[in-house]
């Protein structure tokens, strides 16, 4: 790609600086919950209407999704950029999905202003529902990445990293049903729920011991009974149960639902586990993107953390594992805090609206936008995408 594209893409971002900032920090100010984003939604078209798009919303089934599309000068493949803008109860925009949002607009905006050099096409997805529900799997049983030859986005972190370590998790309630009695009065009349929802929870801290160190079982009591003095009569739970793989998923699912039966048994209640209808997959990085994307941001001045001491950041989940697995795909994280200051922390929603915010909305625009024209324009970036995630799927 030629030096002036490199630039114009560049130039692009930093005029429309103060306004993508403006859209980050509203969409911060005002968070919103999984499938209920509908101030963000608005938000984020209203801008990409301000600037001759013309997008489209309530796609794929879900009312808060979007979609803006831009057709190159000449056929050629497809790269879909994906934008979040959910938050978390209580605490916000402590993932830093408003980031996540303005840059994904900023890398569409900025590559509007070349589309005349461009083959094929860019397709900017508003894709809701991370923190919960699986919004791109829906969106993706419905169509959302037909067509699509590569898909991208960005993250915030505390640290710059070439991919986020991730693996799967299954979100799971149950919920537990007794007899409600007065607890001293007559309480052999009675039967107790929350002893159904607490022998489950157990049994769940007791699997904990044998399973692999890439596992995790964990959960809250949503609803653990009215007074003391009546035995509660219903009590529910939300767990989360994670595996490095859909494999090893599969085979730990059962296990915990033995878990919950037990409570049942063991309290005399009946139980309801209902699976959520998606499950998260791990993070099936495309390489060759993912190097391209890391060195247009280390031209921006950003310094990475080897991908092999990422482990010791943890590991999350997300829905852009399911996409992964769909089409060639990246999932980078770029720095916006102190690296001891973790997303899902309150602390991290103060810098997901900061300068160090900011900062990483103009270099995640530009880094996604430079990588997108790069595959557009390198028939070898193509196959080497198409090639790596053939390999990845074990068709190569």
């Amino acid at each position: 790609m030629s030096e002036s594209t490199y630039a114009a893409i560049r130039d692009r971002v930093d005029a429309l600086a103060d306004e993508l900032i403006e859209v980050s920090h509203a969409i911060h100010a005002r968070p919103e919950l999984a499938f209920e984003e509908y101030f963000a939604c608005e938000t984020l078209t209203n801008k990409l209407a301000e600037h001759d798009f013309e997008p489209d919303t309530g796609v794929f089934t879900l009312e808060t999704a979007f979609e803006a599309k831009i057709q190159g000068a000449q056929p050629g493949p497809t790269v879909a950029i994906l934008a979040e803008y959910d938050a978390l109860p209580g605490i916000g925009h402590a993932c830093g999905h408003n980031i996540i949002a303005t840059s994904a607009l900023g890398a569409a905006l900025a590559l509007q202003a070349v589309a005349d050099r461009l083959p094929g096409n860019i397709r900017l997805l508003g894709t809701p529902a991370e923190e919960r529900g699986g919004g791109k799997e829906i969106m993706a049983r419905a169509g959302a990445f037909e067509g699509v030859d590569a898909a991208m986005m960005i993250h915030p972190a505390g640290v710059n990293l070439a991919s986020m370590p991730c693996i799967c998790v299954a979100e799971v309630e149950v919920i537990y049903h007794g007899k409600s009695a007065h607890a001293s009065a007559m309480p052999h009349k009675g039967v107790n729920a929350l002893d159904g929802l607490l022998l489950a929870y157990q049994a769940i801290s007791n699997l904990r011991q044998h399973i692999r160190s890439t596992e995790r079982i964990h959960g809250i009591i949503t609803e653990g009974g009215q007074a003391p003095n009546i035995v509660p009569d219903k009590t529910s739970g939300d767990f989360y149960v994670r595996a490095a793989n859909e494999k090893d998923l599969a085979a730990l699912k059962p296990r915990v639902q033995a878990c919950f039966e037990a409570g049942a048994r063991g309290s005399g209640c009946e139980v309801e586990v209902n699976w959520a209808n998606v499950d998260y997959l791990d993070l099936n990085t495309n390489w060759p993107l993912a190097d391209q994307f890391q060195a247009h941001a280390e031209e921006l001045g950003r310094d990475f953390v080897p991908y092999e001491d990422a482990v010791k950041f943890g590991a999350g989940s997300t829905d852009m594992g399911n996409v992964s697995y769909r089409v060639p795909s990246i999932h980078p994280m770029l720095a916006v805090a102190p690296p001891n200051v973790v997303i899902h922390n309150p602390e991290f929603e103060k810098w997901a609206g900061s300068e160090k915010g900011d900062l990483a909305i103009l270099d995640g625009a530009k880094a996604l936008a430079l990588t997108t024209a790069d595959y557009l324009l390198s028939p070898g970036l193509q196959e080497q995408a198409t090639h790596a995630y053939n390999v990845s799927k074990g068709l190569a």
